[in-house]
């Protein structure tokens, strides 16, 4: 019961969260134009690089402790202080280095500087605490409130192209209020840090192991709009910017059940109950499989029209991009729900492995892609990166596991090629597939090379469950 009340709260800011951009993006892709966006995009990327080293994967490492230790009190409230005080110390440094950063730049001055309020932000970010908790309608709550007053304001003060610096400040300081806003609910989770034993060595060690792959991660996330920026223009950065937001808006729904069903796993997983993981990991991987390909095929089938309407003419550019980057829907479904299982059960250096092999792959596409095909290139870079993180993470999670697929008391490495995991996956693939046909005979897409592409999938290759 908790589950489904934690993926309602969870959802239900999900889909507030698509709505506020279906009304702000028209707004300010018109006000700011595809130069104020691209700034926007091409510093924010900027500005990510030093979130990341200041953050050093605490997050996903406190949402683990927490979700470990959330029956024991005292050792809970000793994993938070330690890693709040580790946490603040690296953004300092981080910050610093940031002004170092500063001195040296060239153009976009202020808009760096109000950026960097996000790097202060993360000092107070604290939601890996309720997460590991699994207390979301607190989180949902401050992010209902922190997405209502950044919406207003942007309204009220982003006027003209010239507002591109009021924009950035609106968000960057929402952000840092929301954060600021969850520490008013700590008293009732954790004691104060007075009389307890705070451990850093363990937990700095612990968060480096999944710094890693993060940083990996932040490679192919955010280094296309930095790449874009540098060689190709801040335009091409916002247009990949927008086509990337469009896709994401899109999987907010689909990946909410895997942000709550990742502390309920850790749990499980802590306590020994293999087969109830294993159930879990099968319920979610039947939503997400059968939702990230409906959605991508829509996508591709409206997306040149959509585009226009939506973002308006100086924006048409997306409709070639957004149907390619659709790809990546079902691949970022399946690769964060493989990701955060191997997390979860504590095989970092698998995801680590993934991860940065996808990272070398979208950063030696990108130099390939970028020169010639631009905007373009980045975003094969990036189908090409997801599809190889999504494999190597579906590949671990098949071959090694404990007792998701038997488990004696030992580790035990079973066949990857599982009778039991692939026929239930090929199943939702034809399953969706199916539909997918359904909808996009419905469009005008005869040219369309992504209805080709389904076409020969669904003739040609049939799947027998």
């Amino acid at each position: 019961m908790k589950i489904i009340k934690n993926y309602l709260y969870n959802t239900a800011y999900q889909l507030f969260a698509i709505i506020v951009p279906l009304i702000t993006t028209p707004y300010i892709t018109r006000t700011l134009g595809s130069t104020g966006v691209g700034v926007y995009a091409y510093t924010n990327s900027v500005i990510q690089y030093f979130v990341l080293f200041g953050s050093i994967g605490i997050s996903m490492c406190g949402n683990r402790l927490i979700a470990f230790d959330r029956d024991n009190n005292e050792k809970l409230s000793e994993d938070f202080w330690s890693l709040v005080v580790i946490r603040t110390v690296t953004i300092v440094i981080a910050y610093v280095a940031f002004i170092v950063y500063l001195v040296f730049v060239g153009e976009y001055r202020n808009e760096y500087l109000y950026q960097s309020i996000q790097i202060v932000a993360v000092i107070f970010d604290i939601s890996w605490l309720f997460m590991g908790l699994e207390d979301f309608k607190r989180t949902v709550l401050r992010s209902f409130i922190v997405k209502l007053f950044s919406t207003i304001a942007i309204f009220v003060f982003v006027r003209d192209p010239s507002s591109i610096g009021v924009y950035i400040l609106i968000l960057s300081v929402s952000t840092l209020l929301g954060n600021i806003l969850l520490w008013s609910y700590i008293k009732s989770f954790v004691i104060s840090p007075r009389g307890l034993t705070l451990t850093f060595n363990k937990h700095i060690l612990g968060s480096l192991k999944l710094f890693v792959p993060q940083i990996s991660m932040q490679v192919y996330l955010v280094l296309n709009k930095t790449m874009l920026g540098s060689i190709d223009g801040v335009k091409s950065a916002g247009f990949y910017e927008n086509s990337d937001k469009i896709i994401e808006i899109s999987l907010t729904v689909i990946t909410a059940i895997v942000t709550v069903m990742m502390p309920r796993m850790a749990n499980t997983f802590a306590k020994k109950k293999f087969d109830q993981l294993h159930n879990y990991l099968y319920q979610t991987l039947d939503f997400v499989s059968f939702a990230s390909i409906l959605l991508a095929a829509g996508l591709a089938a409206v997306a040149p029209t959509f585009s226009i309407w939506f973002m308006g003419e100086s924006f048409s550019e997306t409709g070639r991009l957004i149907p390619v980057l659709a790809l990546i829907g079902p691949m970022i479904a399946w690769s964060t729900l493989g990701s955060q299982f191997l997390v979860m059960t504590r095989r970092e250096h698998q995801f680590t492995i993934s991860v940065t092999v996808g990272a070398i792959i979208n950063i030696l596409a990108n130099i390939l892609l970028i020169k010639n095909q631009g905007t373009m290139g980045a975003v094969i870079a990036t189908v090409l990166a997801e599809t190889c993180i999504t494999l190597i993470d579906l590949f671990f999670c098949i071959e090694g596991n404990t007792k998701l697929f038997g488990f004696v008391g030992k580790m035990e490495i079973y066949p990857c090629w599982s009778n039991d995991f692939w026929n239930h996956t090929v199943y939702q693939l034809q399953t969706s597939w199916n539909v997918c046909i359904i909808i996009i005979s419905r469009c005008d897409l005869r040219n369309s090379v992504f209805c080709d592409l389904c076409c020969y999938k669904f003739k040609f290759y049939k799947f027998n469950y």
